[in-house]
């Protein structure tokens, strides 16, 4: 009898693609993103070599312009092609006080515009975290997104039984290996920076983001933090200076989120909204409503920080939402921040400093801060003030309208900063984040003074300022 003939196995190759295209795309992100920064940093080696041979200062600026304009679209390109974290890089570099205006100009478009992931492939995500059949636990549920950023997406939808919509955040699956390879990438090119071109601990920068992006895909600890800012704000006013959603408690996982939906317009459509409800945008209505809106982030803030310690970090354009009556809503406490009582009494000290004029106080702040600098010009304790005040003020000082990291007549060259508390990184990005907004509202203020009566309460309550001396708090 012949022994039995064996039946092949098929080989599926276009899983055997998948699996090993998906190994691949640590090392594919990684050699794009060298490849390209190496381009633009060596692009401006170059060209800083080549401008000087250039007398003229009227040819230099037209000059850096074309450079600026050259490199602001490989940067586009960059972070646009690669998405996920570098969106983030994108909006933290792409403000008028960051960058120059050619980069400004690019990166602003890029603001939550990360690819959506197809339906069916969140719908078994949502499917498996919640343990149920969509169709069980929904009554309704928008297929198109109404965002797709780098870690998440959002949906309405409505709940079985309810009369209300929610909105339903959903992880993109896989995004987590991707950014955290795309975080060392950044550390490894910050490191060069700082050693070369950049006088500033870029290092320790990139390292409480990576701290900062890792909490960001544990949806539960988010709702956590929603839910503890909600109860504060709510608790500390009359009336809550901006909207927190309420979160679906039952119906949190680590991969989905489903809470309150809250109807309003981004703020970055704020100008077609006026415009489309026939107000003048330079009339008194647009400017008085442009003014609340920035009081109500401005007294939010200053409140989270100052008086609690604990804070949405994440204020750029995306997740803010204008609603009736100049209502202002924060969305995604994805990133937020529990400063350690040392370092927000410290920076209460430096928000003192800055509203009072002091540079001698705030050169104290530094040191109770852990700002360890080295300066190399004469007038030290002005260039401290002043690069306190381009750090942590929405207000720059006079004369300067952007950072300028690369020129000599820079604070930042002429004060090098050493070493950064790593934790005071969401305070630092939380106020130039803030400047942006005011620059887009085209409102000229000082965060410092408007933050000044939080500051001294602060102090006041620990003992550190005499209770006389403390004005009374706005509400």
């Amino acid at each position: 009898m012949l022994p039995p003939i064996p039946i092949p196995i098929p080989i599926d190759i276009n899983a055997i693609k998948d699996k090993f295209s998906y190994q691949l795309r640590p090392w594919q992100r990684s050699f794009q993103f060298w490849v390209r920064a190496i381009d633009i940093y060596t692009g401006y080696k170059v060209f800083q070599v080549r401008v000087n041979f250039v007398k003229d200062v009227q040819k230099q600026e037209a000059m850096w312009e074309r450079q600026h304009e050259l490199a602001a679209d490989k940067i586009f390109a960059l972070c646009s092609d690669l998405g996920g974290f570098f969106l983030k890089i994108a909006q933290i570099i792409g403000k008028p006080d960051l960058a120059p205006a050619a980069w400004v100009k690019r990166l602003v478009t890029l603001c939550d515009r990360a690819p959506p992931t197809p339906f069916d492939v969140m719908k078994l995500v949502l499917e498996n975290e919640l343990g149920q059949d969509i169709d069980d636990v929904f009554e309704r549920f928008d297929v198109e997104p109404l965002g797709s950023a780098s870690i998440a997406q959002v949906h309405r939808a409505r709940l079985k039984g309810d009369t209300g919509d929610v909105a339903v955040k959903v992880q993109h699956p896989g995004i987590q290996d991707l950014m955290m390879t795309d975080i060392h990438n950044l550390q490894a090119f910050a490191l060069y920076m700082q050693k070369t071109d950049i006088k500033f601990d870029l290092y320790s920068v990139t390292k409480e983001m990576e701290k900062q992006i890792g909490y960001e895909f544990d949806f539960i600890r988010e709702a956590d933090a929603m839910q503890r800012i909600r109860k504060f704000l709510y608790e500390n006013n009359k009336k809550t200076p901006v909207l927190v959603p309420r979160v679906i408690r039952d119906m949190v996982t680590r991969r989905v989120l489903v809470m309150e939906y809250i109807d309003g317009v981004p703020i970055m459509n704020l100008g077609d909204e006026i415009a489309k409800r026939g107000i003048n945008p330079r009339g008194k209505v647009a400017a008085a409503a442009k003014q609340k809106i920035l009081q109500s982030l401005t007294l939010a803030y200053g409140q989270m920080i100052l008086k609690s310690g604990f804070f949405h970090a994440d204020p750029h354009p995306g997740n803010i939402l204008i609603c009736k009556g100049s209502e202002v809503a924060l969305l995604d406490y994805g990133q937020v921040k529990d400063l350690p009582e040392q370092l927000r009494l410290g920076y209460a000290n430096l928000v003192l400093s800055i509203a009072n004029g002091d540079p001698l106080r705030a050169a104290e702040s530094y040191r109770e801060l852990g700002i360890e600098t080295v300066s190399s010009c004469e007038n030290e304790l002005q260039e401290l003030f002043k690069l306190a005040q381009t750090m942590f003020d929405t207000k720059l000082p006079p004369g300067v309208v952007m950072l300028q990291p690369f020129s000599e007549e820079s604070s930042i060259k002429k004060v090098a900063v050493q070493s950064f508390p790593e934790e005071l990184f969401s305070v630092l990005r939380t106020v130039h984040l803030l400047r942006g907004l005011s620059v887009g509202l085209g409102i000229n203020y000082s965060c410092a003074e408007q933050w000044r009566p939080f500051a001294e309460e602060a102090l006041s309550q620990a003992g550190r300022l005499k209770a006389k001396n403390v004005k009374p708090r706005d509400r």
